[in-house]
């Protein structure tokens, strides 16, 4: 299932003010279990359990806490923004305002590795990260997501049909 088809407004977190990664994690986790249907300590004792593993920050300031659940019923995508960045313990030492929350039910791994890898295209361009630092609401947002996962996805599609010299 394509991020296009799980990302829309209501996911989105505009200027969430937590203070640390762990007050995040719990942040993130409540609003999950909103939309899951699973408790919030369930999902933030997994992404814990996954951080514990190795940090999921990417660098340039983003995030990517992402877990598998048994018996999810459906994945579950969101984005945060922070008032002010969190140490994340990335590999570039940079703190991070951006995060992505991916949930994905256990039974589809390979579903939840394309998404990662969509969000993932999306956020390599600095434009979309600038311009996601500067939304001023959740609806432009979701639109500077779903066009950078779609430029992405574009662009791939030119480079996949460029016959290589």
């Amino acid at each position: 299932m394509a991020i296009t088809e799980l990302f829309s407004v209501d996911d989105v977190i505009l200027d969430a003010v937590p203070g640390s990664k762990a007050a995040l994690l719990d942040q993130l986790s409540v609003e999950a279990a909103g939309r899951s249907g699973r408790p919030a300590s369930e999902i933030l004792e997994a992404l814990l359990a996954r951080e514990k593993i190795g940090s999921t920050a990417l660098g340039r300031g983003v995030a990517l806490p992402h877990t598998e659940l048994p018996d999810l019923a459906a994945p579950v995508v969101l984005f945060a923004r922070l008032q002010r960045a969190v140490d994340f313990d990335a590999r570039d030492e940079e703190p991070v305002d951006l995060v992505f929350l991916a949930l994905w039910p256990a039974s589809n791994r390979k579903g939840l590795l394309s998404a990662m890898a969509e969000i993932c295209g999306a956020l390599r361009d600095p434009q979309s990260l600038r311009r996601l630092r500067g939304a001023k609401t959740p609806e432009d947002a979701a639109q500077i997501v779903l066009q950078a996962v779609a430029q992405d996805e574009e662009d791939r599609d030119c480079n996949d049909a460029t016959p290589g010299f």
